[in-house]
This record gives C-alpha cells, structure tokens and sequence, in this order.
C-alpha cells in the first residue's frame, strides 16, 4: 500500500495516487501528500486507477482532501476508480460532490 504524489512541471497539477488498498493505515500518508501544498488555484487528481479496496475511512479522508482543496480555490478530480471503487463513491454520492472520470 502507498500513496505517491507528482506536481507537474507547470506546477498547476498534484497527482496523488493510492496503490491497492485505501484504507485507515494510509491516514497520515495520505494528508501527508497534499497539507503541505498551499498553491492557489491548484488542480487536484486523486488517482485511483490501481485501488482495489476502499473502506468508509477512505471516504472520509477523500472529503478532508475536498476542505483542503477548496480552501485555496482548487479543483479536485477522482480519476479512473476501478468498477468496486466508483460503486462505493456513486453509493456515497461523490459524484455530487466532484468530478469522477
């Protein structure tokens, strides 16, 4: 389980990535990858094109990712969830809340 992180060479991109499970015990890691990042305007993609599983707490932390990001005026995007994960985010009503490719 990791969680990785890339700006892009402009700068107006931060990729965070979460490997097969995205669960509880990647908490810290996971606040870790964008606290830290102040940049206004900045666009966020939370990749989960290689999570396998997630559980309620990644809900949770996804929505204290969503705080962060509207605090400095950014755009946050889920980008490819599997079939399982974009289940539990439609279930949960993400899609509601912000753009799921």
């Amino acid at each position: 389980m990791t969680v990785s992180r890339r700006i892009s060479p402009d700068g107006k991109e931060l990729v965070i990535a979460i490997d097969a499970r995205f669960d509880f015990s990647l908490h810290q890691l996971f606040r870790d990858a964008y606290t830290s990042i102040t940049t206004q305007d900045l666009s966020y993609v939370l990749d989960l094109s290689k999570t396998e599983y997630m559980d309620s707490s990644a809900l949770g932390m996804i929505l204290l990712l969503k705080d962060h990001v509207q605090l400095y005026a950014g755009q946050l995007t889920i980008s490819k969830p599997s079939e399982t994960v974009r289940k539990i985010l439609e279930i949960a009503q993400f899609q509601r809340l912000m753009t799921i490719e």
